[in-house]
Formats: structure tokens, C-alpha cells, sequence
């Protein structure tokens, strides 16, 4: 187990929120960090992340540890090392010295939890073998599938509040990881010339993210399969005319995420139908961003974005009819089905092992129309929250097949056909709400298509 050092301002930070949560509940709250998982056999396993819940306020990622939060103050259960683990792992730092790092009230085996549980809110880590402690020890069903209900859901609640906006330990580490995933970005951009498959781009991004001691975010989607949403195969051959999608974020050390969308040219120049269809979906990232500010409602944010991709599509001859028209038929999300993003934090989707409790406000539920259904956050902006702004354009087979009789009198086929070396084009930065409006803290990477060229012809 290696530990990470806190510097003050975090410290400060951690001591506030768990002073912060106290003020929401009158119960103790008890926080597992979770294991490792093995892959195939039980000392081969996955990379540890600790749940993100217990990150928050404990501040370091220790596995096999449990807090318990009363009153402000933290009482840290973790158990010593064994002699024997030095042969392995190396010489770890003591459970008091740990409980020292993390401003700690008082540190216990964890054997000595099953005394404090009374009468404790939790929340379901994701790894089986912990949530099912937290089921034997609290004697209730605590399942990551499960809504949280009663002192749960009460706790959820509390922590959604704290965490849905950003303070300043917070924003210190957010920044490190988006100036990381900057970095990441322009070097993918750089190697894509020389690269022969998708996979010589994404190695290229992820060893900068390496090298500065952090891990992704998400598994990396570095494709010329934009059209697939989530795509995490890297095989296929990087060809000139293609376009290669990258999605690839950061995360530090102690958690934090970053999340960044751009897409370029193998070439080091967009065709001319790309670069209409790419100016269409830019237009409509910069329209959201500069509607940005505190008290809009995000669900505005996206339908900004959805009328600017009909209007964009229209004036190209691909859609036919009204932007207004068409986006009220949900026409546009044969082109953009997914939202236009989501919170961004300690979870690259923000908070969503919670479900839509986190994105969603209280007496607010998913749509069931096509255009809406996917959006992640449905919340006015408050001052502190950070969110990503990623509207695309994206050609699927499955969705196009579909509606080719079904809206044959809304979408010109013909035409569309024009752009067939435009598969799938996203756009997303990491945008902080701030009082006066929006600061992009993944500014520095540019996202005009000239600017792009220039990139990738480094």
C-alpha cells in the first residue's frame, strides 16, 4: 500500500466537509473503501480505486479500510500490515501513522468496527466481497443495485449535496488532472501520423497520463469508429480519410477526474464535409458554454445544444423542416442521441453509482423521449459544480436503418450520403459553473478546426 501525502489546503478541506456532513445528518455514517478484485486468480488482481464516497472525506486511497464519520469528527479502521507483506509490497506505513496523514480523531483494527455500526447510515462500495460485509455487518440489504432507502438514502442525500459542487482541495486536483489530460491530447494528435492502428494513438495518450503518476479515468476510447458511443477496441487500422475520436481523461492519484473529447484527421486535414459537420457540432459546444451561469437549468443547456445541430443540419440540406420543429420530432437525435453531459468529479459520470439521485433534482425523472432520455443531469447550475459539454454527431447504422422509412420526409437520404467519411464527431470540455458564468478548465486544448490541424501536423 503506498500512501499519498495531503498537503494542507486538503487537509482543510477534508476536516470541512466532514464538518459539513455532520450539519446534514444525526446519525454516524460508516464508509468502506473497498478491495481489490482478482482477475483470474486471487493474487493477480485489478488496480485498486477506492470507492469514491470514502475518498471524499478520507482523502487517500487505503485499501481494506472503513471510516466512521459522527460529530465532524473520523475514527479510521484499517488493519497493520503483516510482516510478512514487506517481502511483497515493501515496508507500509502503520495504521496510526496513516490515521495521522488523514487528520484521523482515532484508528482501530477493522475487527473492531462491528461494535460502532449501530444506528449508521452507509453507502454500497461496488466490489462484491465489501458489499456484502456491509450487508452481514449492518444486518440490511446494502447492494450497489439497490436504491439506498431509510438512514441510507437520508446519507446519500447529504453527501449528494456536499459533493455536487466543488471546493477548493477539490478544484486543485481537477485542475492537475485536466492539465494532464491536455497533454494526453496533443500527444495522440501527434502520433496519429505515424500510427498504423488505433492503438499506437491511445498508447501515445496514455503514457503521458503515466508519466505523470495517474491513471485513466474511464477506459480510453480512441477509435475511427466514432459512430460507437463507448468504443474500446483499439485494432482497427488508422487510415487517411478517417477521423479518430479520442475520449481519454486523467485521474489523479487521490481520485479526481478529468474527461476530454476531440476529434482530428488522420490526414492533418479535415475533408470538407467533415469540416462542415465538425463546425456544426463546435458551434453547438460553444453555444452551451456561453449560456453557462448560475440558475440555468442543464436540461436548456442540452436543448440549446440539440436546436443548434438541427439548424446546423438543415442549413446543410441533411434535415428538412424547422429546427424547432425537428428537435420538438426528436429528429436530431437520430444524430445526437446522448445527453450533453454530465457531473464531473471524483467519478468521471459524477455520483452515478447512485443513480439518477445525484444528476437528477428531487421530483425530477427520465424522459421516456428519445431525445431526452439519455440525459445524465437534469439540475439548474449552481456556482461550484463542474460539467462536461460534449455534443456530437454520430452516423449509426442501427438508429439510421431504422428510421429511413419512418422519417424519409425529414431527412434528405441523398444528401446525407454526401457525408459518408463522417462517422462520428464529439466535442467535450470540462466546464466549471462559476458566479459570473463558466470558467473551461480544459481550455487550453484547442478545438477550431484549424487549430486542430496544426495539432496533428506537429
Amino acid at each position: 500500500m503506498m500512501m499519498q501525502n495531503i498537503d494542507r489546503v486538503l487537509i482543510e478541506s477534508l476536516k470541512q466537509r466532514r464538518q459539513k456532513l455532520a450539519n446534514l445528518i444525526d446519525f454516524p455514517a460508516i464508509l468502506w473503501s473497498g478491495t481489490n478484485s482478482p482477475r483470474n486468480f486471487a493474487n493477480n488482481v485489478y488496480p485498486f480505486r477506492a470507492s469514491s464516497h470514502f475518498l471524499y472525506f478520507a482523502g487517500i486511497p487505503l485499501p481494506n479500510a472503513a471510516i466512521r464519520l459522527d460529530d465532524g469528527k473520523i475514527t479510521l479502521y484499517i488493519n497493520d500490515a503483516s510482516p510478512s507483506s514487506a517481502l511483497w509490497h515493501g515496508e507500509t506505513p502503520s495504521r496510526d501513522e496513516i490515521a495521522e496523514t488523514i487528520a484521523a480523531d482515532a484508528a482501530y483494527p477493522m475487527d473492531e468496527l462491528r461494535s460502532q455500526i449501530d444506528g449508521a447510515g452507509t453507502i454500497a462500495v461496488q466490489d462484491a466481497a465489501t458489499w456484502t460485509q456491509q450487508t452481514q455487518l449492518l444486518d440490511r440489504m446494502v447492494l450497489p443495485q439497490l436504491p439506498p432507502s431509510g438512514i441510507d438514502l437520508e446519507l446519500a442525500r447529504a453527501i449528494i449535496l456536499l459533493r455536487v459542487t466543488h471546493d477548493s482541495g477539490a478544484l486543485a486536483e481537477l485542475k492537475k488532472s485536466a492539465a494532464v489530460a491536455i497533454e494526453a491530447h496533443k500527444a495522440g494528435m501527434r502520433a496519429t501520423k505515424s500510427a498504423i492502428r488505433e492503438a499506437k494513438v491511445r498508447a501515445a495518450m496514455e503514457s503521458v497520463i503515466i508519466g505523470h503518476n495517474m491513471t485513466t479515468s474511464y477506459n480510453s476510447i480512441v477509435t475511427v469508429h466514432g459512430e460507437v458511443l463507448h468504443n474500446e477496441h483499439y485494432h482497427h487500422p488508422v487510415q487517411m480519410g478517417d477521423l479518430i475520436l479520442a475520449d481519454v481523461g486523467a485521474e489523479t492519484p487521490t481520485g479526481w477526474a478529468s474527461d476530454i473529447t476531440r476529434t482530428w484527421p488522420v490526414s492533418g486535414k479535415f475533408s470538407s464535409t467533415q469540416r462542415d459537420i465538425y463546425d456544426v457540432v463546435l458551434a453547438a459546444h460553444d453555444a452551451c458554454i456561453a449560456k453557462i451561469q448560475p440558475g440555468v437549468e442543464y436540461s436548456d443547456i442540452h436543448l440549446t445544444a440539440c436546436g443548434v445541430i438541427a439548424e446546423g443540419l438543415a442549413n446543410l440540406g441533411i434535415l428538412q423542416g424547422k429546427p424547432e420543429e425537428l428537435v420538438e420530432k426528436d429528429i436530431h437525435a437520430l444524430f445526437f442521441p446522448h445527453g450533453i453531459g454530465h457531473l464531473l468529479g471524483l467519478d468521471v459520470h459524477d455520483m452515478e453509482d447512485l443513480g439518477d439521485l445525484a444528476g437528477y433534482e428531487d421530483g425530477r425523472s427520465r424522459s421516456e423521449r428519445f431525445g431526452l432520455g439519455y440525459l445524465r443531469l437534469n439540475r439548474p447550475l449552481r456556482t461550484g459544480m463542474l460539467v462536461t459539454i460534449e455534443p456530437g454527431f454520430y452516423q449509426v447504422p442501427a438508429i439510421l436503418n431504422h428510421a429511413r422509412s419512418q422519417y424519409h420526409y425529414l431527412i434528405n437520404w441523398e444528401r446525407l450520403e454526401q457525408f459518408s467519411d463522417v462517422r462520428g464527431i464529439r466535442i467535450e470540455d470540462d466546464v466549471l459553473v462559476t458566479d459570473n458564468g463558466a470558467e473551461i478548465l480544459t481550455g487550453a486544448l484547442p478545438t477550431v478546426a484549424n487549430d486542430i490541424e496544426k495539432l496533428v501536423n506537429c
